[in-house]
């Protein structure tokens, strides 16, 4: 298969598992229960705590190493600097987190679905990030990222992202919102992913010399992500370990997918 259509499948998977579970929006009756939500959730968390750690951080710290720089500065700024990045844009764009009415960011007359739907987009904006750097990597044939660890995360992403489109489309039809609707929402929240993807391999000339700070700085707001929403969500209201299940096998599942492909 060619670069360009390794790529061009490689950035479409990920939005391909938005649109499959904002898909659900069409099976799912009523309300979706507490139970499939939480499992949901936190099988979304532990595949991007997994995929942070093997797909970005171990190879940021590889490449370091391999160039002659000392290997945990690129991973430690990176990641920090990943973790400011979403904080900021968190603090920014108005949005409104799953089972509260008290909006965040700045001040805004948008509507609760709006904000819901800005909520996930946001948050979708580093998985993007995290698949254009891995497949610039592979363009670049310098940075030794192997087709298959390649499409590992772009499938862990995918994953992940299907139960988060779910989680967003279903709700809304209960908000008022037709089913036809709901899905529209919750597939184009994912369509910031190949876009964000396509604008980092567009600079990959600029951001090949500082790989590995990429890498990790893509870890960072994904870690980010999974503390700030998924993993309280996951475990909001009555103490469950469902959510904590769902998280063990997401881990498992995108420590599987990196060590098997990668």
């Amino acid at each position: 298969m060619s670069d360009f259509l390794n790529v061009a499948v490689g950035l479409l998977i990920p939005f391909a598992g938005t649109a499959l579970g904002a898909a659900m929006v069409y099976f799912i009756r009523g309300e979706m229960s507490d139970f499939l939500r939480r499992l949901m959730l936190g099988f979304a968390s532990g595949v991007m705590i997994a995929a942070s750690v093997w797909s970005l951080l171990l190879p940021a710290i590889d490449m370091a190493e391999t160039s002659g720089v000392i290997e945990w500065i690129p991973a430690v700024v990176g990641f920090l600097v990943g973790v400011g990045f979403l904080l900021l844009l968190d603090y920014i764009i108005p949005h409104l987190h799953r089972d509260t009415d008290i909006p965040e960011g700045k001040k805004s007359s948008l509507g609760k679905n709006a904000m819901l739907f800005l909520a996930v987009t946001l948050h979708n904006i580093p998985e993007g990030m995290a698949t254009g750097v891995v497949f610039a990597g592979l363009i670049s044939k310098d940075a030794s990222i192997p087709t298959t660890a390649a499409f590992a995360l772009s499938i862990g992403i995918a994953i992940q992202n299907f139960p988060e489109g779910a989680v967003l489309s279903v709700p809304m039809t209960g908000n008022g919102i037709s089913k036809n609707r709901a899905f529209l929402y919750g597939a184009a929240s994912g369509i910031v992913e190949p876009i964000g993807a396509l604008l980092t391999i567009a600079l990959t000339s600029i951001m090949l010399p500082i790989l590995p700070y990429v890498l990790s700085f893509a870890a960072g707001a994904m870690i980010y992500v999974v503390v700030e929403e998924l993993i309280p969500e996951a475990q909001a209201g009555d103490h469950s370990n469902v959510g904590t299940i769902g998280a063990a096998l997401g881990f498992a599942l995108m420590m599987l997918l990196d060590v098997a492909l990668g």
